[in-house]
């Protein structure tokens, strides 16, 4: 089942133009939505719908706010009055906002009930969870760039240090993280903290991996780089503007009546097998 799940369409965020782009695995581009103000971070639900951070270029007061787009491009306003610069969702389906000048994470369930996470982060602009649920921010700027690990209780502590400005978090399936380092480098994680450079890209912002390992990079120049576990890079898409958030979209569940489906299939095919060893 696993082999036949389909491919995953990846989702850009322009901070110039304003829109979301989706592309194909073959990289072939579309305008998924419009009218946003100023997108930074963006990451999807299980079911689908794409939350969009639109910092509003992160003006004061806070005028920003986080856009909810369902699959068929209908927009809604999930929260609003915000200084929004990433988003992640954990395991149990709540969101979770980086807030930039107030230097807050905020915490929303599917409801969009808000609570406030997590305090006193200076400049928090790149969220990513690990596989414990705990939450990884990157914050800070101008060589003092730091990655906070912060426990599911809320408990924070230092995880690397010594970054320029960690515009991208994501997470491999080996649970080493990736971070995109105003430094022109993508530094990789150990789940440790031992750091060593993984890529070397132009302005890299956002980050997503694909399910083969793939890691996507988007650039502040335009160009959405791939790189392949291997190392070697090419140009998956360009588009103008600024890159910014990345993500993947969910690969669908399959629904009961497939799964019904697929096992009535199996025993029939045993049942072929074996007449015909018979």
């Amino acid at each position: 089942m696993a082999a036949n799940a389909p491919a995953q369409n990846l989702f850009s965020a322009n901070y110039i133009t304003d829109d979301i782009y989706e592309y194909t695995p073959a990289g072939s581009q579309s305008t998924f939505a419009t009218g946003m103000n100023y997108p930074a971070g963006i990451a999807f639900n299980s079911t689908g719908d794409l939350f969009v951070a639109n910092s509003a270029n992160n003006v004061l007061p806070a005028a920003g706010n986080i856009t909810e787009i369902a699959p068929n491009g209908t927009q809604s306003i999930f929260a609003s009055g915000l200084d929004p610069q990433a988003l992640a969702f954990n395991s149990a389906g709540d969101l979770f906002e980086a807030d930039y000048r107030s230097g807050n994470i905020y915490e929303y369930t599917p409801g969009g009930v808000q609570s406030t996470f997590a305090t006193g982060l200076f400049i928090p602009i790149s969220l990513a969870f690990n596989n414990a649920g705990d939450l990884f921010v990157g914050t800070g700027g101008g060589n003092n760039g730091v990655i906070i690990e912060i426990t599911p209780g809320g408990i924070q502590s230092t995880f690397a240090t010594g970054l320029s400005f960690p515009e991208g978090l994501t997470f491999n399936s080996a649970g080493n993280l990736f971070e995109a380092d105003a430094s022109n480098n993508i530094f990789e994680f150990t789940p440790g903290g031992t750091r060593s450079t993984y890529a070397a890209v132009f302005s890299p912002d956002g980050l997503a991996l694909d399910s083969a390992g793939n890691l996507f990079v988007s650039t502040h120049s335009g160009p959405i780089i791939e790189i392949a576990p291997n190392g070697t890079q090419s140009t998956f898409a360009t588009q103008s503007g600024i890159a910014t958030g990345l993500a993947f979209q969910p690969v669908p569940e399959p629904s009961a009546f497939a799964l019904i489906g697929l096992g009535v299939g199996t025993l029939i095919m045993r049942r072929r097998i074996s007449s015909a060893k018979n």
